[in-house]
This record gives C-alpha cells, structure tokens and sequence, in this order.
C-alpha cells in the first residue's frame, strides 16, 4: 500500500506535464486545474498529471503568475535540513571544482541552475548578498542562510555578514515586499560597512554592496573581461556602457596604449575613475560621460577613427519579449556605429545580457549592422557568463548571457 503523501496535490494540464518531462521546473497559472485558494502561499505541493502520476513537488506561489517552482522530480525526497543542507554543499563544490582559486568574488547560488528557485547568492570578499524573488525560498531563508555561512566556515570561508538587495519589483509580483539591509543572525543586525574590496583578474574594486546596481557588482563578465585583455595589448580602446570601469581596466592591465571609458551615469563614472586610480591605471584610461547612442555619431562625423578596440557591454535593452523588436534596434544602431568606426582589422567586443535576445536574433543582428556597414566579420571567440552562471539546457532562463570577440575586415 502507497504512503500518504504530507502535500496538498494539484493537477495539472497536459502542457505542464509536457514541460515538466522535458526538465523545466516552472508550472504557471493557466497549467493549474486544481483550485488552491485554500492553500498557503508558499507551501509545498505536489504536481500531478490529470490521471493522477506525481510529477514533482515544489513552492506555490499564488500571486505568481509562475504557480509552482519545481524543486524535485524525485518522490522519495523529503524538504528538511538535511535536504538543503545537501543543495548547499553542492553548489559550494561546484564552485570550487568550476572556479578553482577563484572564488574570493563569485555567484556561490543561481537561482534555478542550482535548485534554490529565485535566490541568488553572491560572495565578494567577506561579504554575501542575497536576493530572494520567490515567495517559497522567503521562507526557509532563516534556516538556509546561517546554512550557508556554515558550509563556507567549515572550508575555512569566514563571512562577516549578509547582505540582502531585495530592492526589486519582481518581489511584488510575489506578494513580498521590497527592500535592502543587513540579515540578521542570531540578533545581530549590523555587519559594519556595506563595502568589500575584491579581486578580479588581478584588478582590486570596492563593491558597494548596498547602492550598486543588482548585487553589487557584474560577477558573470570576469572572464570575458579577461579575453578583452588579451586582445587589449599596445591597443587604443573604446569601452562603451563601461559602468564600474571593469572592461577598461582590464583592457589597461592587458597593455593598451589608451582607453577612454563611456558611460551615461555621472555616478558611475565617478565610481570607474576611483576604480582606476585604486590600480593605479589612472593616466592610462579618458573617462567620458556621455550617451553612447550620441557619442559613436559624433566620432564618426568628426572623423576620429583611431580606435582599434571597441568594447559594447550595454545594460539589457530588452526584460520582456513584448519590447524584443525596439531592443533589436537598439542593439544594431550601436553595433553598425562601432562596426563604421574600426577600421579594417580592428576588433570588435559585443555583448548582450538580456534572456530575451535569443541567440539567434543576436547574431542575426550583427550579420544585418556588418551588410550595412560594408564590412565582414572574422569570428575569434563566442563566449558566455561565467561558469558560477551555470547553464542548464532544460531552463532556457538560465542561459542570457551572449558575448562575441570579432576582427572587423
């Protein structure tokens, strides 16, 4: 005779099953055939096909219009401690086999790609961020994070606190509420400063963990920037969209002759220069606060063409696939103004970080902005995020991250 199972069980359409076969962990809202308004936000439920076979249990989300977030296909699994203590350990492994060394500032939890639905984790220095978009892992967070924090003291990782970027408004969709500050541990509420000096491919930041953009700091660049250097050498670079100053410095380290760094946010630039003069790459490097969609023109019609390097890293120009069409625009305009600059055997570093620009119509835009520019593009190297990003091919949102290295010809 089959056990009772402890979760409440709703059923679940034919294209959520199908879903679910292939290996997505999302069920929405028009899958659901059974009613849950009796159900608690946030429990645990298990997903069943119309005919009543258990496909997975996972967190309800009820003002979501993502319902369930799968956490296991496997009956068998009971969601206790031991369960995520489990989970824990495996990412922190996965890190240290896929980072080596480097994992001083890395993304220690994905979201999905690691089990943990909507939470993401990322360590700089002595310091963990977190933020939480799912109504379920809000929950379990006071057991979890001092789960964490325990995993990496017993690799000898110590952590002097964790700081929380809930600032989103994806949490409203949740029924959660906004906001940022300290998680505290044991009643302990305040870590000291929201600030960690890290380093990456030998260059030393400050992270303000609690005023920077997401959790601080791009982490899934680190090693794009890296190959950026290697082509960087006795180079004049361009770095547009250059926020924190991260591709430029990188260039700088790797031997370029000259950057000028370009950003529209007065803020960042401000933040790029201290980063600058923190390495000591100052009088190596042209800060420049300018609209990047009006400066790549006012090159071009002022004849300045002495850029052999071309760096376009733009925040996502696209969050839904309702605005794709006016993103593909936008990321052609930049691409054939960059394409127009360089002159032949110049090289070209363009990126997208947006889900929502599939692959394809990416590189369909740059085949368009090369016929328009009159020029060929030599292929070096397709890149990705970072290996702390990991990708899992059944979970297409995991994978947004598109990063291309060309000689223009």
């Amino acid at each position: 005779m089959k056990s009772e199972r402890p979760y409440p069980k709703l059923f679940i359409s034919k294209k959520g099953v199908r879903s679910i076969q292939n290996g997505h962990p999302w069920i929405y809202s028009d899958e659901i055939l059974t009613d849950d308004s009796n159900l608690d936000n946030g429990c645990l439920v298990d997903a069943a096909s119309e005919n009543g076979k258990y496909m997975g249990t996972g967190f309800l989300s009820k003002n979501s219009r993502i319902r369930v977030r799968i956490l296991s296909r496997n009956a068998n699994d009971r969601f206790d401690e031991a369960f995520w203590r489990r989970r824990v350990e495996y990412a922190w492994s996965y890190r240290k086999t896929v980072m080596g060394n480097d994992i001083s500032c890395c993304r220690i939890v994905f979201g999905e790609a690691d089990g943990f639905p909507g939470l993401t984790v990322d360590r700089f220095s002595d310091l963990l961020v977190a933020q939480c978009l799912s109504f379920g892992m809000e929950q379990i967070k006071p057991m979890l994070y001092p789960m964490i924090l325990q995993c990496l003291e017993s690799d000898g990782v110590l952590i002097r606190g964790i700081y929380e970027r809930n600032d989103n408004l994806l949490r409203e969709k949740e029924g959660l509420l906004p906001g940022k500050g300290w998680f505290s541990i044991a009643g302990t509420r305040d870590y000291g400063e929201t600030a960690a000096e890290i380093t990456e491919n030998g260059i030393r930041y400050l992270v303000d963990v609690e005023n920077g953009q997401k959790t601080g700091f791009f982490l899934d660049q680190k090693y794009n920037r890296r190959a950026v250097a290697q082509l960087a050498k006795d180079r004049t670079v361009l770095d547009c969209f250059t926020h924190t100053g991260s591709f430029a410095l990188n260039a700088a380290m790797g031997g370029a002759k000259m950057v000028t760094a370009v950003d529209i946010s007065d803020t960042a630039i401000k933040t790029a220069k201290a980063n600058a003069l923190r390495n000591g790459l100052d009088s190596k490097i042209d800060f420049i606060t300018e609209d990047v969609f009006e400066l790549l023109p006012r090159l071009a019609e002022s004849g300045e063409t002495h850029y052999d390097l071309i760096v376009l890293d733009p925040p996502a120009f696209t969050k839904s696939r309702k605005t794709v069409t006016n993103a593909e625009r936008g990321y052609k305009e930049i691409n054939y103004r960059a394409m127009k600059l360089l002159p032949r055997g110049g090289y070209l570093a363009t990126a997208s970080c947006s889900h929502f620009m599939a692959i394809r119509d990416f590189e369909e835009m740059l085949r368009s902005a090369a016929r328009d520019a009159g020029v060929s593009l030599r292929q070096i190297e397709v890149r990705q995020q970072a290996p702390d990003h990991p990708v899992l091919w059944n979970v297409p949102e995991t994978e947004y991250l598109k990063f291309y290295l060309f000689q223009v010809v």
